[in-house]
């Protein structure tokens, strides 16, 4: 944060629509919540000079001095604010006086272009003396002199003139914000997020709607999965959750998904995994007063969102279940995500495909999946709950955060290479020399590999290679992955010309 080293500029902030329609004590509650956020947001930008007030409501507007054109932006994504305009603040006892501060501030704008002028009063009709047409006649009268004429329908200049009582607001242009309600007024709720792009669309979608978010991630591939959904939370945290301090609570889901696959029927593990999620988050939800669980399903996209399969799933928890992107298409999602900003960061995260059955169940039987959850320890299920890491967003820096150092981009010599894709795949291509265990045999046997050799481990994209070898490490092995799995490693194979004979790898993984 720094002070303001220029004199600071006046923002104007309309409310959201939603806001002035309510009752006048819902309105004043609305209005309130949203001053808060806005300050939250302004000071996470920079610092007010002391004693001053850079936050003032009036009427339907806000108005706030700042220093910094981000400072701006950040006001412009808090949530219940419709537009925001930089505005030039004049007199306005008479209509030649507002006539003559548009002359003063617009006629080299104009000068040789067609104009528009757009006037709107702000508040009663009773506290201005002046009509809306008045006004844009007055100073359209007094700039047309400079200008090529007047365009009303596509103009190339604008000038834009909002006024109430004795003062006129001018301003070049608008721009928009992301309505809604102010964050805060409709209570908590914990949003279940995988990083991709649904589930931040979904969260994203929620706090528009003034609802107060934490969230929860269930770790199924290690720290550099985790880190890369972290990026995408401390993101919603940072650029869209003014005025609250949003935590993420991180899960280590590999116990449940070790019980899951010794004790369970595979074609059930999708269906079952979102029970158990919905589980552990309704606990978490309940501890944190949060009165409902927010997910990124949409019906039909994945085996486990067939309708059939999200009734089964559902009844997993009392609480409920809210879905802000169920009737969405991919293509809608991807385009929020972009719009929202969070699309290149969940296009970093990997998914994670190790519980993904060779046939999945896509109409699960309620009767059928009790059964097969009745197998499962849920004791396992309540030890990864108390034993979760909680990370405060807003607080989060990244640049103190150690780096991991688990993955490379080429094969060191001597070392061995573990292939961890299925038996199809590893037989239509592999590295030369490399063996080949499938992620869920490996994970049980590698406490029996050699200690005294270096592992390279590969998959389909790197995620459950990088889980494995962060397992290992743990257990004072010298493993790596290969960043970026198998197509980096083709890549690397083409441009090295790899060969059998390059690559010295033992016949076994077993020590002696």
């Amino acid at each position: 944060m720094t002070h303001a080293a220029t004199p600071p500029a006046q923002v104007s902030l309309r409310l959201s629509g939603e806001i002035c329609i309510k009752a006048p004590p819902t309105r004043r509650q609305f209005t309130d919540r949203l001053l808060h956020n806005l300050r939250d947001a302004l000071l996470s930008c920079e610092t007010p000079e002391p004693g001053t007030k850079p936050i003032r409501s009036e009427r339907n507007r806000i108005f706030a001095k700042v220093a910094q054109p981000e400072t701006a932006e950040a006001l412009r994504r808090v949530f219940g604010i419709q537009s925001l305009a930089l505005t030039l603040e004049t007199p306005a006892d008479s209509l030649t006086a507002i006539a003559e501060a548009g002359v003063t501030l617009f006629r080299d704008s104009v000068s040789g272009k067609k104009f528009a002028v757009r006037a709107r009063r702000v508040g009663d009709k009773s506290e201005s003396r002046f009509s809306s047409i008045e006004v844009a006649r007055a100073v359209g009268a007094a700039l047309h002199p400079y200008a090529s004429g007047v365009d009303l329908q596509n103009p190339e200049v604008e000038v834009h003139v909002e006024f109430h009582g004795n003062r006129a607001f001018f301003f070049r242009e608008s721009k928009s914000g992301p309505g809604g309600l102010p964050l805060g007024v409709e209570g908590r709720a914990l949003a279940l997020l995988s990083g991709g792009f649904d589930s931040p669309v979904a969260a994203w979608q929620m706090l528009k709607r003034g609802v107060q978010l934490d969230y929860v991630f269930f770790n199924m591939g290690g720290a550099e999965h985790q880190e890369t959904v972290l990026r995408v939370a401390k993101f919603l945290a940072d650029h869209w959750s003014y005025g609250t301090r949003p935590s993420l609570h991180a899960i280590d889901f590999e116990p449940v998904m070790l019980e899951l696959r010794e004790k369970t029927t595979q074609r059930y593990w999708q269906v079952l995994l979102k029970r158990l999620m919905l589980r552990a988050a309704e606990q978490i939800a309940r501890e944190q007063n949060a009165l409902a669980l927010i997910t990124g399903e949409a019906v039909g996209q994945v085996s486990s969102q067939t309708l059939q399969n999200l009734a089964v799933i559902s009844q997993a928890t009392t609480l409920p279940i809210l879905r802000p992107v169920v009737g969405l298409n991919k293509d809608e999602i991807l385009a929020l995500a972009r719009a929202i900003g969070a699309h290149d960061l969940s296009a970093a995260v990997a998914e994670h495909c190790s519980m993904v059955p060779t046939k999945p169940a896509t109409a699960a039987k309620l009767d059928v999946v009790l059964g097969e959850e009745a197998k499962f320890d849920m004791s396992c299920l309540q030890r990864t709950v108390e034993t979760r890491t909680t990370l405060p967003l807003r607080e989060l820096d990244f640049a103190a955060r150690s780096e991991t150092s688990l993955a490379i981009d080429h094969i060191p010599d001597g070392c061995i290479v573990l292939d961890l894709r299925s038996k199809a795949a590893y037989q239509g291509w592999h590295s030369p020399g490399a063996l080949h265990l499938e992620f869920a045999q490996a994970l049980r046997a590698f406490s029996s590999f050699d200690r005294t050799k270096t592992y390279l481990l590969v998959c389909e994209i790197g995620l459950k290679s990088a889980q494995l070898t962060e397992q290992m490490r743990k257990a004072g092995f010298t493993a790596f992955h290969f960043a970026g799995g198998l197509k980096a490693l083709l890549t690397y194979a083409e441009k090295t010309g790899l060969t059998s004979t390059e690559l010295v790898c033992p016949v076994s993984l077993a020590r002696g």
